[in-house]
Formats: C-alpha cells, structure tokens, sequence
C-alpha cells in the first residue's frame, strides 16, 4: 500500500460510491474524500485540495488559478472522459500530470443514445404525458431500421454507436475531422460528409464530440434549419454544442420533429418552455451512469494517480 502520496476525491459520486471507496483505499493509505454532497468550486475547491499531493476530479474547474494556488498537487486522475473542465494549456505550464483514458464509458453513452432514438421515433415521452393527463390515443410512429442516422463524431462512442446500429441497416453518415478508413470499411453502408449534408438527409442526427472552441454552438439556428422537419436531434455528449434557443422555436413550430438532451449549456437546464415541449426530452446527464460505465472510469481515475503524464499539445 502507497503510504507516501495524499489523494483527494473530489467528485461526490466517487465518494459515496463503496466499490470505489476500497479500491483507492486498499491502494493509498491516504485519501481524503468529499463528504460534503455539493460540487466544490473556487476556494472551497483549493481549500480541500490543500496538502494533497495527488487528486481525482469529475465536472471540478482545473484552471490557472487554481493550479497556480496548489504547487504541491502534482497529478489529477480524471474520472470521466470529458477534458472540457481541465485547462491543458495551465496544466502544461506548471508541470501537471493528467491520466485520463478516453471512451471507457464509450457502451454506456452509445446505448443511451440508441434508447433516446427510438424513444423519440415511437412517441414515448408524448405518449406517457397523456396517458398522465388522462388522454387515451394512438401514435403512429417508426422504426429506426432502415433510416438514415447521421453521426457528427465518430470516435469511441461514434464507433460503438455504428456498432449497436448495424442490425438495424441503417444507412448510415459521418462526419468527423478526423478518417477512419479502416473502421468505416467494416460497415457497408456507412458514408463520410460534410456536416451540412448529413443535417440535410439524416432522419436521426447524433452528437458526440468533445467541447472545445472549434465545437462551440457547432449547430447553429441556421444549420439546425437544415434538418427535415421529420428528424429527430440527440445530444447525449457536451451542453454548448447546440443553440437551444434555436431548437426551441423549431420545435414549438414542428419545423424539427423531436429532440432528446442528456447535456445542456446551463446545468440543472432553466428553461422551463423548452423542458415542458412534447417532442423534446430531457435526463440529468447520466450518458455515462451506467454501473458497469462507473466501475469502468473509477479505475480509470485510480490508476492514473500512478499513470499520469504531462499532457501533450
């Protein structure tokens, strides 16, 4: 047992969860975890990571400040696969280690995502707010095989996604700014596209690429207007991709079918008139909250603890 280091937890679910709890603790005898139930923020954040040595961080702000304030933290295991909290460029100037493994959650994600397509395809959400209200009438909806699904990302998830996909012969587009040739020619009806193409012709259209200043309010009011008033639109990867104030009005005026959201710009979401719309629906970001998906990144986190490296540009 590691006797040297001193580690803290910061993320709540980490700390409360007990499988992961005796993992790092029959690991380091040091470890102090976040018993607070709130997300730490500022100098609340700085104050508990004081003296340690070595941290695990969730939706925690790692910026300059905060680094410039704790010399003596040396190295951030990530617990998630998410990096839009961590500023690599501050990490890169004081000398901190990150270890981070990307898309151990990937299977978690890309089911949600296959559940939110067919929900959306067949009326459930709707359909259970009338049956609440006390209305009894049928939806006609459809299947999601044989329709056209456009993924705008096609790393881990995007590939697990096509994955899930293919006993449904969807066809299927892609639009990534990076190639897969290899992956992509396993699947015959897969094609690359621009992102304008894949928003003209897909019935379903999916996210999931990191947040960063080049995805930014990446779907604009004026690309969402490019979908079919039939598709439908799922953003199960970072809040800020999507001008939600665009897809509202589509929505209100069925100039777009339906959309799903796990992520949001602001969350818990304020906009109670998006929230409440019929053909729109919304989970507290739980793409990765999938047992086997949190098992997956606390180890993840643990051992990047005594893995981490200085991130590259």
């Amino acid at each position: 047992m590691n006797t040297t280091d001193k580690i803290a937890v910061c993320s709540r679910s980490f700390s409360r969860h007990p499988i992961l709890r005796a993992e790092i603790l029959s690991r380091f005898a040091n470890v102090t975890f976040n018993e607070t139930g709130r997300q730490l923020e500022g100098l609340e954040l700085i104050a508990f990571l004081k003296g340690h040595n070595k941290a695990i961080t969730a939706m925690e702000l790692i910026d300059e400040t905060l680094l410039s304030a704790l010399p003596e933290l040396q190295v951030i295991g990530k617990y998630g696969v998410g990096l839009d909290m961590i500023d690599l460029v501050a990490m890169r100037k004081h000398g901190k280690q990150l270890g981070w493994i990307s898309g151990v959650n990937r299977r978690s994600a890309a089911e949600l995502t296959l559940a939110f397509a067919i929900v959306m395809l067949r009326h459930v959400v709707a359909g259970n707010r009338d049956i609440i209200s006390g209305s009894w009438r049928q939806m006609m909806g459809g299947q999601l095989t044989g329709r056209t699904v456009g993924i705008i990302g096609c790393g881990n998830i995007g590939k697990d996604l096509i994955k899930l996909l293919e006993p449904f012969n969807c066809p299927i587009l892609v639009n990534d700014i990076r190639q897969y040739p290899e992956f992509y020619a396993k699947f015959k009806l897969i094609q690359q596209v621009s992102k304008e193409e894949l928003l003209t012709h897909a019935d379903v259209v999916t996210l999931h690429v990191p947040l960063d200043d080049s995805t930014r309010n990446m779907l604009t009011g004026e690309r969402l207007s490019l979908m079919k008033p039939t598709a439908i639109l799922i953003n199960a990867a970072r809040g800020g991709l999507v001008d939600e104030t665009a897809l509202k009005e589509m929505l209100k005026e069925k100039r777009l079918a339906a959309a799903a959201f796990d992520v949001f710009v602001q969350e818990p979401p304020k906009d109670q008139e998006l929230l409440e719309l019929p053909n729109f629906l919304a989970t507290p970001h739980i793409g990765g909250s999938a047992e086997e998906a949190i098992i997956a990144m606390g180890h993840a986190a643990i051992d990047g603890l005594d893995n981490g490296k200085i991130p590259s540009k």
